[in-house]
């Protein structure tokens, strides 16, 4: 067998990618966990968490994606876009792409207009301690990655 053959799995899909089931595995579970956050429930495996509204970067549609988001002492929130490991998950691709159609809902509340920082240097580094302080695994999930999460501030305003 030679490399290119290797790195394809039998459906023909490089590792890393998901296929048609999980996709609609991972949209099914973001909707139920939106309906949740909408009813007030705010937590999600020991993480507060948020909805965040973007727009697709190709389509122009409306996305709803729910995140884990931490206090950056401030006031703002930070969330990290680890996308599984392998590759920068959509919700951060099209936040980065159109950040000034962004907002964020929290529990039972409306939602409200953010900006998006993407962090790096010395205020990442900052940001990133908060972050896994107040979850050491998501340090555990880096780890295993070959890239370094990006790590966004949402700026209500």
């Amino acid at each position: 067998m030679t490399t290119i053959e290797h790195s394809r799995r039998r459906d023909g899909r490089r590792p890393g990618t998901p296929g048609r089931f999980s996709r609609w595995m991972q949209q099914r579970a973001n909707s139920r966990l939106v309906a949740k956050i909408r009813r007030g429930r705010g937590t999600f495996m020991g993480m507060d968490v948020l909805i965040l509204h973007t727009v697709g970067r190709r389509s122009g549609a409306p996305r709803l994606t729910p995140l884990a988001w931490f206090d950056d002492g401030a006031g703002d929130r930070l969330v990290v876009a680890s996308g599984g490991g392998a590759l920068h998950p959509d919700w951060y691709l099209n936040l980065m792409a159109a950040s000034d159609g962004a907002a964020i809902e929290l529990p039972g509340a409306e939602p409200v207009p953010v900006g998006a920082q993407l962090l790096s240097g010395d205020a990442r580094e900052q940001a990133w301690r908060r972050v896994v302080a107040a979850q050491p695994r998501i340090a555990r999930y880096q780890a295993k990655s070959d890239r370094e999460y990006p790590l966004v501030r949402l700026v209500s305003g």
